[in-house]
């Protein structure tokens, strides 16, 4: 990271004065960046005996509503008292005198986010097939929140909400078109959009969705069997149609049978070992827990590689304002073509779930 980017992202002096007026003074003040994430900036913050997590969006332009901090503070505010697990929210601030942007700080939990290899207390076939359990088991009860109950009923307008996930993605990507087209075009993205608006399902189940729901958004506890203790990123989450949800993890869980990534950097590929359950074994799964049915199983998960590949694209954006010092966002010049060459083949049931 360079030191120009790193203080476009905190003043440490203003934040420790942040700090201080609300959790009281520290003899022990640290701050590291995260480096893992590709979107939201994670900074952890020793604060004292304290472990702070600050999100914050990424400098500079960004697409609408694409990085919404705040957002994910009032969601896990709202989650902290049900049976989803998340990370206790601290505080939230808005003025952006403090670090140039909205952000908030949530206590840090302790445990492996799984990423690209699973920790080595993990490998054995019952707490590889405990990680998937553990994994769909929680997002069931993401959609199983009562949204009403818990403060959330105007959170989003869960009609017609795949619907405007079309309508969204593609206005991102034009967004990023609007830069990227002058590198390179990616006409089978138009494609996989005119498909997408053609088969959007009429209707859906409504239900609290994170919208980026994935094996690693979440964390699993130190010891065995895998427990997860907590679910990150929160920034996408809205009211909706739960099936998207499921569409997008499923679009990060690899089968054994599957083709060669389209993003290598950024697929896991261990649970293709014996153990994981397969992609068809979690919806199965999702199914029984919430007593709903995968129905038009093609068009949500093109919908997820679509989104996927919508993300690559305002990556390489930023990339090419100068936006981010992240090594990923270059190579979406060609891992989006890749993307949408993937989603292509879930619409013409080369790639089965």
């Amino acid at each position: 990271m360079t030191e120009r980017y790193y203080e476009r992202l905190v003043d440490e002096d203003a934040l420790a004065a942040y700090l201080e007026s609300h959790l009281g003074a520290a003899d022990e003040y640290e701050i590291d960046r995260h480096q893992e994430g590709h979107s939201n900036e994670t900074l952890f913050v020793t604060w004292g005996d304290r472990d702070l997590v600050i999100r914050r969006p990424p400098p500079g332009e960004t697409a609408d509503t694409a990085h919404d901090v705040l957002r994910e503070y009032r969601v896990t505010e709202a989650l902290v008292d049900t049976d989803v697990p998340v990370p206790e929210p601290l505080l939230a601030c808005e003025d952006h005198d403090v670090i140039g942007s909205d952000f908030y700080v949530m206590e840090r939990l302790a445990g492996d986010v799984l990423r690209l290899e699973e920790p080595d207390r993990f490998a054995e076939p019952e707490h590889r097939e405990r990680i998937g359990e553990e994994l769909v088991d929680t997002l069931a009860a993401i959609h199983d929140v009562d949204y009403e109950d818990v403060g959330l009923g105007e959170f989003g307008y869960p009609e017609s909400y795949t619907e405007r996930q079309v309508e969204r993605w593609g206005q991102q990507l034009m967004w990023a078109f609007d830069r990227t087209a002058d590198e390179r075009e990616v006409p089978d993205l138009y494609e996989v959009g005119a498909w997408l608006q053609e088969n959007v399902p009429d209707d859906h189940p409504h239900a609290l969705v994170h919208g980026d729901y994935k094996l690693d958004n979440v964390m699993y506890s130190p010891g065995t069997p895998p427990e997860l203790v907590g679910v990150f990123d929160w920034e996408m989450a809205t009211l909706g149609d739960p099936r998207a949800d499921l569409g997008w993890m499923l679009s990060y869980w690899r089968d054994a049978k599957d083709p060669d990534p389209a993003v290598p950097e950024l697929t896991a590929a261990f649970m293709e070992r014996e153990g994981y359950p397969t992609r068809r074994e979690l919806v199965d799964r999702w199914e029984e827990r919430t007593g709903l049915e995968f129905e038009r199983e093609q068009f949500y998960r093109a919908l997820a590689v679509y989104k996927l590949a919508a993300l690559g694209e305002m990556f390489f954006r930023r990339y090419l304002e100068g936006n981010s010092d992240d090594p990923m966002y270059p190579r979406m010049e060609e891992r989006v073509p890749a993307l949408a060459a993937r989603a292509m083949r879930i619409i013409d049931g080369e790639e089965p779930l």
